[in-house]
């Protein structure tokens, strides 16, 4: 039987890693599984732990109030150690590309433990780019044993950087697997459905759900400053300009999104700034959505998957995927570029049609059962 420690801590991270903790832990004669969460992002985290069942074996509370790259690096090495001694864990699992999933998996190569990274193999090439998630995830390939990528291209990335083939498996995207399971729960349930809508309709005090919206996420590190605030004269700009659309904005926590967004945003009256919706609540309001103007990784994958036209407001994305398709496109955080794009969407119905094509580039769904059969298998 295989020890696993799966380590985590944010939401992103949390999604993606529920669905292999969910089924590895089913497979009790194969493997023993333990969980530890770092806090790195506490209150969004503790959603998605409630939404998939999910109780920590540990949790390092790294979480302080404006705690730097650093803070979170050195909280995390030090508060793995003892845990990856106490778990005696022969493979641990990171994912993505968080200082999370880099800490975690250097404290395992300190203690020469095994390493398998989920979401491996994705690359813009510029260290900066997304900052600093691209140094995060090539740092955790020089140091990880085995390497599950969402797609081939990913799985090219590391072929050219050296890493031997047979450590590399191409399972799909993890998120894939989540997001599938939690459409299963609505379709199963009505009763969820009900809670979902009447708890939109709560945040919004109308129903917005039956008009033509566009959701927007933005809170990459990478755009502090001048970047988000670009991002939200451009939406002031479009909100104005299309007042028969509403504009949703789940505003992320850090006060450096919350700050610019709630000054230049909070006026207009057909767009909606709330506070990060539970997983499920998102992922609803994601299917139902007209356009999703994001600079967020995950997303990206979700709305391939549901045939969403998307607008990544990055000036490079490791998820070439969608834009080879034509289901996404870059635009940047200028906001003559994001008005133009959207408003081609809106006033143009071919070019809406042409992007809204659900494809499912990302994954199968079935990218959990592919990467515990070949941990199984070691």
């Amino acid at each position: 039987m295989k020890k696993l420690l799966y380590v985590f801590g944010t939401r992103p991270e949390a999604i993606k890693m529920a669905i292999p903790i969910i089924k590895s832990k089913n497979m009790r004669e194969d493997f023993n599984v333990k969980i530890c969460i770092t806090s790195q992002q506490k209150e969004m985290l503790q959603d998605v732990l409630r939404v998939f069942n999910i109780v920590p074996d540990y949790d390092l509370g790294i979480m302080t109030e404006n705690q730097e790259l650093t803070d979170i690096t050195s909280g995390i090495l030090n508060g793995m150690r003892n845990i990856i001694t106490e778990t005696e864990a022969d493979i641990i699992i990171v994912q993505g590309d968080t200082t999370t999933t880099f800490t975690a998996a250097l404290a395992a190569f300190y203690q020469k433990r095994k390493i398998a990274h989920i979401e491996a193999g994705l690359r813009t090439y510029d260290l900066y780019a997304p900052w600093p998630e691209e140094a995060n995830r090539k740092l955790t390939s020089n140091i990880a044993d085995y390497h599950f990528c969402p797609t081939t291209e990913s799985q090219k990335n590391l072929l050219s950087e050296g890493i031997k083939e047979e450590n590399i498996v191409v399972t799909g995207n993890t998120v894939i697997d989540a997001l599938f399971y939690v459409q299963s729960m609505f379709n199963s349930s009505h009763e969820l459905e009900k809670q979902i809508l009447c708890s939109l309709h709560n945040k919004f005090n109308h129903d917005i759900l039956g008009t033509k919206f566009i959701l927007i996420t933005g809170h990459r590190r990478e755009s502090f400053g001048e970047g988000i605030e670009n991002i939200c004269y451009a939406i002031l700009e479009l909100a104005k300009s299309y007042r028969h659309i509403n504009f949703i904005y789940p505003v992320h926590l850090n006060p450096n999104v919350q700050t610019p967004v709630h000054k230049i945003l909070a006026e207009e009256k057909n767009i909606h700034l709330i506070m990060p919706l539970n997983y499920t609540e998102f992922i609803y309001l994601l299917g139902k959505s007209y356009i999703i103007l994001t600079d967020s990784g995950g997303v990206q994958e979700e709305a391939a998957s549901l045939g969403i036209p998307l607008l990544v407001m990055r000036e490079k994305t490791e998820r070439p995927e969608g834009i080879f398709a034509g289901t996404a496109k870059l635009t940047g955080n200028k906001k003559e570029n994001i008005v133009k794009e959207v408003a081609a969407l809106i006033n143009n119905k071919e070019i809406y049609s042409h992007m809204a094509r659900a494809q499912n580039l990302y994954g199968d769904g079935k990218a959990t059962y592919r990467i515990l059969d070949y941990l199984k298998k070691l």
